[in-house]
């Protein structure tokens, strides 16, 4: 009987600090030529709004770091999936930056966050393989794509994947851009399934785009000018990341549906990296014109930015688990339904999984 990868427990952990839009009236931006944005703060909330959707973010608590609500995370999907932790084989943590405390932003990776979760969780089993995957905001994707491959070959039967970040100690808070960003934790557990109706995960793609690309996300100077202290802080270049989002991400998606040989009117929901309210609609938009429809089915695509902002590899298993427990208003999931998981993040990465309930 053939094997399948399936989700069979998972789990989130939301940072309990809301920081509201107001919270950045008194901030000083900069442009990244170092010159102060020829706008009132009020202005360049608003417009921030309009096009990302965001209207609070969350950040973890001080003494709180990256594995710390990984681990969180993780304890939340093993006691879903009902397993006893010792019977894992692999534990995937998906991050960027590591472990950086509120003091020192020097980032911490040693030992690497999976193994420092897999302690955290008291798993003795040393043949419980524990490793981090940076791979851009598709990094918990990636990890799920990997546990499946694992999965499908033997090698494994239950990987956990946690996509962790904590993206408020790396960002410029003179940069317009770091309102975009914020903290959290998603995990799953990946189990193996032989069940006589195909479901889990039934396929994908993966993209690494670098010749011209690989840049477009990147560590940088503080905008402000005469900034002497030396730090270096993630910086994107907006424009050129929203076009290759558009022109990429739903070649990828259409690439890993077809693949599927499922139908793209049986799709229930997409859950889609949540990096920008505007660009998700477009590249959900262009996916559906690649198949000749004008329009998108109403209510296809959940949303968590407007409250969540972009937690990186944390939004999409972050909004699985919203909607799985009802806590997304308007949407629900059941057993059966056809989904799709997609990401696109710095690399320029981009992936998709196509998943049945």
């Amino acid at each position: 009987m053939q094997a399948f990868a399936k989700i069979t427990g998972i789990g989130s952990y939301i940072p309990t600090e809301i920081v509201d839009n107001e919270a950045f009236l008194e901030h000083e931006f900069y442009e990244s030529d170092h010159t102060p944005i020829a706008a009132d703060n009020e202005e360049i909330i608003r417009k921030f709004q309009s096009i990302t959707g965001i209207d609070s973010r969350r950040y973890i608590r001080d003494e709180y770091h990256t594995s710390d609500i990984g681990t969180f995370a993780a304890e939340k999907a093993i006691e879903d999936a009902g397993i006893n932790p010792e019977i894992l084989d692999q534990i995937i943590v998906a991050h960027n930056f590591g472990d950086v405390s509120k003091t020192n932003q020097q980032s911490n990776i040693l030992p690497s966050i999976a193994a420092r979760i897999k302690h955290n969780l008291k798993i003795k089993n040393n043949s419980c393989v524990a490793y981090d995957i940076l791979f851009g905001c598709p990094g918990w994707i990636q990890g799920v794509i990997q546990a499946n491959s694992y999965i499908k070959s033997g090698m494994a039967e239950n990987v956990l994947v946690i996509g962790t970040e904590t993206l408020s100690r790396v960002v410029d808070p003179h940069d317009r851009d770091s309102m975009i960003y914020s903290d959290g934790a998603g995990a799953t557990v990946i189990s193996k399934t032989t069940e006589n109706d195909p479901s889990g995960i039934l396929s994908f793609a993966a993209q690494s785009h670098t010749f011209k690309e690989a840049f477009y996300l990147h560590y940088g100077e503080s905008y402000k000018p005469g900034n002497t202290n030396r730090l270096l802080y993630v910086k994107m270049l907006g424009r050129k990341i929203y076009e290759f989002s558009l022109n990429n991400v739903p070649l990828a998606m259409k690439a890993c549906l077809d693949q599927s040989g499922e139908d793209i009117l049986n799709v229930k929901k997409i859950f889609i990296h949540q990096a920008n309210e505007k660009m998700d609609e477009a590249i959900v938009q262009r996916f559906y014109r690649l198949y000749g429809i004008r329009k998108p089915p109403e209510n296809i695509m959940p949303m968590s930015i407007h409250y969540l902002g972009n937690s990186s590899v944390a939004t999409v298993p972050t909004l699985l688990d919203l909607v799985r427990k009802g806590d997304c208003k308007g949407h629900s999931i059941t057993e059966g339904d056809l989904i799709m998981f997609a990401s696109v993040g710095s690399g320029m990465n981009i992936n998709a999984i196509t998943y049945r309930v």
